[in-house]
């Protein structure tokens, strides 16, 4: 069950919308904008039979997208009730896809693939699905298939420069198909094409809303751990600050918080950590300094998921030393998000591919003492953000900007060394100061410093220098799942620049990503 609020009554949705998911990186995404429209959604395996589907008497269906290709033998499919059922449908790029291609149409592969923004044409007879959309608007695209001729009964409705047919329907049937990603923030009026379907075309009235997490959280951890003792895994971040907060509200004294220091972390974050959960929220916190011991494990590891693997490790190790430390601890809390699992392509995903191992899902070793408790696991980093503010937590945890599991171990490419995190933790702080002193509106959702294993030819003093090349990455964003690069002004990204090249000894040269999400990821590693 996915999700948030409430469980469904018996089998039967709220007459929401039943999600068909076929690996799609964003199909958590897509429920999250279902249930901001106040309309209940459950997300089921793509090949879910019609029985089962029809058990949930769902008002919709709607088609994710997935990474695989309909034009390959054995592509993800779904049973062919579905589409004879006559509940209004909506497909999401391969979602799309398939509708047409079950349903008799042509497609082709692209040589030229679609990746990123594009610009939406809307046609004359858009229709209902297109009701309060501007002709012309941006759109988020990731697709390598086209459909190119349509099936019966159906009509074109829009178009991009590069695809021919960006979204079809036929409205006596009530199915539709978009290529592109309306869940996405990057398209600018994906809400409103994802309500005018829930409720024009759908027409779907129960409101659901997401109110009564903190009293299910609460509830189901207490109901999950009983009597015995838990640790939470803390590291300052407003996602492990919610995880610990419902904890300690569901069972007290039975909580005990432990905080590792890995020696991986922002400049004077461990010591502002520590106070601020101790002093502030009042848990019960043991503070671990691992510094040498994770360094040692990281010698020379230089490979990405290694990285993140050997410090996923490393920390339910240090975990349950201290769990054996405490009498009765069986359970450990994490922070984990959903963005966290989607990329890591947990075994409950049967066509994802991952694109990365999260230090706290992919990275966990597969023999673990603790069972795992993970009240977040379904949410994205704004609504932990909205629970957070339920839960009254201070204002700089709640808006503390993201930060990664392997720390800046991931924002060095190539070795880490204790020379090498000197360089990027003053610059990261640099680049950190400079951006929240400046008044930005909106302020970046995330922004830091990579040290890159790029090294140049410079000149300071008349003297020649061969030294590090430093990245700085600041971006847009509401979820973590699609990015924009900030368009930061040129006399801050001057500032950062001159201050990084004359404060930290090693570096003559500095450059600013402008790569969005996707293709590439928030973190370089």
């Amino acid at each position: 069950m996915l999700s948030p609020s409430q469980a469904p009554r018996r089998d039967r949705l709220l007459r929401g919308v039943c999600i068909l998911d076929f690996g799609a990186q964003y199909g958590q995404l897509i429920a999250r904008r279902i249930r901001e429209l106040n309309v209940y959604c459950e997300i089921v395996p793509h090949d879910t039979p019609w029985t089962e589907i029809e058990r949930r008497e769902p008002a919709a269906i709607l088609l994710t997208g997935g990474p695989e290709s309909t034009l390959v033998p054995e592509a993800p499919g779904i049973d062919p009730a579905i589409l004879s059922a006559g509940l209004p449908i909506l497909g999401i790029c391969y979602g799309m896809q398939l509708l047409a291609r079950d349903l008799g149409a042509e497609l082709v592969r692209e040589d030229r693939r679609e990746y990123g923004p594009a610009e939406l044409r809307v046609d004359r007879a858009g229709g209902a699905l297109f009701e309060g959309v501007p002709r012309e608007s941006r759109v988020w695209m990731s697709h390598g298939d086209s459909v190119t001729h349509l099936p019966d009964g159906f009509a074109e409705l829009a178009s991009t420069p590069r695809c021919g047919v960006a979204a079809m329907g036929d409205a006596r049937r009530k199915i539709y198909g978009v290529q592109f990603h309306p869940e996405v923030a990057h398209t600018q009026f994906g809400k409103q094409i994802l309500d005018n379907f829930l409720h024009r075309i759908a027409g779907i009235t129960e409101r659901w809303e997401m109110k009564s997490f903190v009293e299910r959280a609460v509830a189901e951890i207490r109901a999950s751990v009983g009597s015995d003792n838990v640790i939470c895994a803390l590291s300052g971040g407003v996602d492990s600050a919610v995880a610990a907060t419902l904890a300690a509200r569901a069972i007290g004294t039975q909580l005990t918080c432990v905080f590792v220091d890995h020696g991986l972390l922002r400049k004077g974050e461990a010591e502002a950590v520590v106070a601020a959960f101790r002093d502030v929220l009042h848990l019960n916190v043991v503070a671990v300094d691992a510094r040498e011991r994770f360094l040692a494990k990281l010698l020379g590891e230089s490979d990405p998921e290694r990285k993140r693997i050997v410090i996923g490790h490393e920390f339910i190790r240090v975990f349950e030393e201290e769990a054996a430390k405490i009498a009765g601890v069986k359970y450990l809390v994490q922070g984990t998000l959903y963005p966290d699992v989607i990329e890591s392509k947990t075994p409950a995903s049967k066509a994802g591919h991952k694109i990365k191992s999260h230090h706290n899902v992919g990275g966990l070793p597969e023999q673990m003492h603790l069972g795992l408790v993970e009240p977040l696991r379904s949410l994205f980093k704004d609504e932990v953000r909205a629970v957070g503010r339920v839960l009254d937590l201070p204002k700089r945890i709640v808006e503390r900007q993201p930060f990664p599991g392997p720390g800046l171990a991931v924002r060095i490419i190539g070795d880490v060394t204790p020379e090498r995190l000197a360089i990027v933790r003053e610059a990261d702080a640099i680049v950190c100061e400079e951006i929240e002193a400046a008044a930005l509106d909106p302020k970046p959702w995330q922004y830091f410093a990579v040290l890159t294993p790029v090294r140049s030819v410079g000149v300071m003093g008349d003297g020649r220098t061969y030294a590090n090349l430093v990245a700085v990455r600041a971006i847009t964003s509401e979820d973590g799942m699609t990015a924009d690069w900030a368009r930061l002004p040129h006399a801050l990204l001057e500032r950062i620049s001159t201050r990084i090249v004359n404060e930290v000894p090693g570096v003559n040269r500095v450059a600013y990503d402008i790569t969005s999400k996707p293709p590439s990821t928030v973190e370089w590693e």
